[in-house]
């Protein structure tokens, strides 16, 4: 069984289905956090999906970074830009209060996100954060955009190297896209039986459309 945490804001449905399906581990235990981080260091989870830049990685830890994450700014649903399309200047956002935004280190703290959304969605100020975090935090309270030029985040897999094991190395190869027939990823063990059904199958399929089998069949006599 592997435990991973996951950060608020990501959405890795898709691996958890694909390690469940193609891996025989026992299956997989998720937490959503705010904090994945702070849970896989604390010894809740085995492996954290987590936001990165981050103060608290250090030499004993692996570290694989996933993908990018776009900065977006939130504003109240009657703001002037709710009407517009497209990425957000930096420039039209002159004099505004902000609530929130990512500080210079591009750390990014889940919870206070989630506060100052709220008091967007009360018709103050805005929020400036990872564009995919606002979208799961503001439930339509508010409306949100891309934010031209503003600090990306990085999405990662991250884990203690003393704790290294095949599921966690399946599950990096999965969210990495490593195929279903690739030689590095555990499979499902199959029975005899499901193999020699498959065997069969593959052949019934490689033979051309129309063809039929003259094995064990005797050529009829010509009659005089």
């Amino acid at each position: 069984m592997l435990i991973l945490s996951f950060s608020t804001g990501t959405e890795p449905g898709k691996w958890f289905m694909r390690f469940r399906e193609r891996t025989h581990h026992g299956g997989l235990e998720t937490l959503d956090s705010d904090d994945a981080l702070g849970e896989m260091l604390e010894g809740k989870a085995q492996l954290a999906l987590t936001r990165l830049p981050d103060a608290r990685i250090d030499e004993n830890l692996h570290v694989v970074e996933l993908y990018s994450e776009n900065p977006g700014v939130a504003f109240p649903k009657d703001y002037f830009l709710a009407a517009e399309e497209g990425d957000v200047d930096p420039a039209e956002l002159q004099g505004e209060i902000i609530n929130w935004e990512i500080p210079e280190s591009g750390e990014v703290n889940a919870a206070e996100v989630r506060a100052a959304l709220q008091i967007v969605a009360a018709n103050v100020g805005i929020v400036i954060a990872p564009r995919p975090l606002i979208k799961v935090l503001s439930k339509k309270l508010v409306e949100h955009r891309n934010l031209k030029g503003g600090k990306k985040t990085t999405i990662a897999l991250v884990w203690k190297k003393s704790e290294d094991n095949e599921e966690i190395q399946d599950f990096v190869g999965i969210a990495r896209g490593r195929t279903a027939n690739s030689s590095r990823q555990q499979t499902v063990k199959r029975s005899a039986r499901e193999k020699t059904l498959a065997k069969q199958a593959r052949k019934q399929a490689e033979k051309p459309k129309g063809s039929r089998s003259n094995q064990g069949r005797k050529t009829p006599r010509k009659r005089r």
